[in-house]
């Protein structure tokens, strides 16, 4: 879900609202109450609406976050001593984690 990664730049939907002085925008998933009144004019009755509409600080263009990713993947491949992206997987192994909640957004919500 890479939605929230992206969330909050200038490059991606939502409206910028201010409060406080601050800059925000919001986020939301095209699952959520909010996408479906605003795509399709309501919740159908058979759907259940998933996911929540929050606001998310402000990030500006989204270049930065892209080069922040990109300088944490190099940095990976020099820790393992991968020389392509390609052999990131055979020098490392990956463990998978797991989490029942998703409380990255919960200061944030509406």
């Amino acid at each position: 879900m890479i939605g929230g990664l992206f969330a909050g730049h200038d490059q991606s939907g939502g409206e910028i609202i201010e409060k406080d002085g601050r800059k925000y925008k919001l986020f939301y998933g095209m699952s959520s109450d909010t996408a479906m009144n605003k795509h399709h004019g309501s919740v159908a009755e058979y759907r259940a609406s998933e996911g929540k509409t929050i606001t998310i600080p402000y990030r500006g263009d989204v270049n930065n976050t892209v080069q922040d990713i990109l300088g944490g993947i190099r940095s990976a491949c020099t820790y393992t001593g991968a020389s392509k992206l390609k052999e990131l997987s055979k020098r490392t192994t990956f463990i998978r984690v797991t989490q029942q909640t998703n409380d990255m957004y919960v200061p944030y919500e509406v």
